[in-house]
């Protein structure tokens, strides 16, 4: 390992800013610049990379004109490379640089890593809208920065989301669209007509840089980096919708542009993203630490390899799913990915209705239990019996539900989920069950006998 030299530093033009990103964090690094970085034409596609809640991301990589070093890391090695994709990053309280960018014509597209749950906080911004003051939300900024485009005549834009939500950019379209009706019905239909929505479906592991990784790009490279990303080799990027204005050439770095993104988006949220939730909160309870160690353990595996039966059985032939099955293993298991569990747990009342709920109603209208499934909210129900520290949407409101007991508990908890599923006397008392067996299991349990068999009596209108 040689001595650091210097800062990373830009040695190159930098290209325009023809993308403008919200949610500035490790994931869009890894995934959309890392891609935009791979473009044929990424010489004319700079991005501008605004933070979330905080300005940490943006003050470090404004330091290093915004490159940063991607280390793919895997049981073979690491491999380092740096990517400069990203040509300004700001401060996501810097409204006014963020309207700027989308009232300029030479903006094409915007994509979006803001989190699942922040889709629904638009309407917090709505007063701030109409009478001025300083915006909060991604959603807000948003329907700010297209007013402007509108006022400007700077012409049509793609919005395009990349979090784990089912057509997500019908999720992003209602919520732009529902906020700016309520500010201006001129400006909703300036968007409705102008501004499309693209659906992705996004796939890389991805975790926190830890003060190691920065070290080892320093030893390795020769460079001082305080915002390299570490991730797994494997990358996917499916994405489906219009670009009126442009887009890179991300066909070139592997991404797949098809007509209908649901089957994708549902073998990812379930099989990756289901099987993620599981290991996250039986892991925890079973003192793991990351998602290598998790599925290690038998319980945990033999836990997600059930969920995934269920799944598959709603996923179509043609997506390869006992092949994407065999490469999750693979992935999972690369133990020099420290994939924390606490990171993976966190927004579980969002997570776990696009994650587990779909399979455990279709399974019930198949008029099959959904056990698999159900597990997986068990988990869920145990792990919220010792958090602390809990980080989700809906914590204040968790933790007074929390306090009830048995079925009463069980039930105020699962009605964050479905309203429907907690008036299923016969689910909760399953559930109820399955957590009581999940939190009692110790780290040296391989097996659970089985809680019993739950027969699927849909709850369902319309089910047969």
């Amino acid at each position: 390992m040689s001595t650091p030299r210097a800062r990373l530093s830009r040695t190159t033009p930098a290209a325009p800013v023809r993308i403008v990103h919200l949610g500035l964090g490790a994931f869009h690094r890894s995934l959309q610049a890392w891609y935009t970085q791979h473009a044929g034409d990424s010489g004319e596609w700079g991005i501008a990379s605004f933070t979330g809640r905080r300005p940490d991301a943006a003050t470090v990589l404004a330091a290093q004109d915004g490159l940063f070093t991607v280390v793919e890391r895997s049981d073979a090695g690491d491999s380092f490379e740096v990517v400069g994709s990203i040509v300004e990053a700001v401060d996501g309280a810097d409204v006014a640089r963020f309207v700027d960018l989308l009232a300029a014509p030479s903006t094409a597209v915007v994509t979006l890593t803001i989190t699942e749950a922040a889709y629904g906080l638009g309407a917090a911004d709505l007063p701030v809208l109409l009478s001025g003051g300083e915006l909060t939300t991604p959603i807000g900024r948003l329907v700010a920065g297209l007013a402007a485009r509108k006022d400007h005549d700077a012409g049509p834009l793609a919005v395009v989301s990349c979090d784990n939500l089912s057509n997500n950019g019908n999720v992003a379209r209602n919520g732009v669209l529902s906020l700016a009706r309520e500010v201006d019905a001129g400006l909703a239909e300036w968007i409705d007509a102008n501004v499309s929505f693209v659906s992705t479906s996004v796939d890389r592991i991805t975790p926190r840089t830890t003060p190691d990784d920065v070290a080892l790009v320093a030893g390795s490279c020769g460079y001082l980096d305080d915002a390299p990303v570490v991730t797994e080799p494997f990358h996917n990027w499916v994405l489906s919708g219009d670009f009126p204005a442009g887009r890179p050439r991300w066909e070139d770095a592997g991404a797949v542009f098809v007509d209908d993104i649901e089957p994708y988006e549902n073998r990812k949220l379930w099989l990756l993203n289901g099987a993620h939730s599981i290991l996250a909160y039986a892991g925890q309870l079973r003192g793991h630490a990351t998602v290598a160690e998790a599925l290690a353990d038998p319980l945990c595996r033999d836990a997600v390899e059930k969920f995934w039966d269920e799944a598959a059985r709603h996923l179509p032939d043609e997506l390869g799913v006992p092949e994407y099955r065999a490469a999750l293993l693979e992935r999972f298991g690369n133990s020099r990915i420290a994939h924390h569990l606490a990171q993976i747990a966190m927004d579980g009342t969002t997570k776990l209705r696009m994650r587990a709920l779909p399979v455990l109603m279709a399974e019930r209208m198949a008029r099959r239990s959904g056990n698999g499934a159900a597990r997986m909210i068990a988990a869920w129900l145990a792990y919220l019996s010792s958090a602390t520290d809990l980080q989700d949407p809906l914590a204040e409101d968790i933790s007074v539900a929390n306090a009830f007991e048995g079925n009463e508990r069980i039930a105020a908890l699962l009605g964050f989920l479905s309203s429907d599923l907690a008036r299923d006397t016969r689910l909760v008392n399953h559930l109820n069950a399955l957590q009581t067996e999940l939190a009692a299991a110790s780290p040296a349990d391989s097996t659970l006998e089985p809680a019993g068999s739950l027969d699927a009596e849909p709850v369902l209108k319309g089910q047969p």
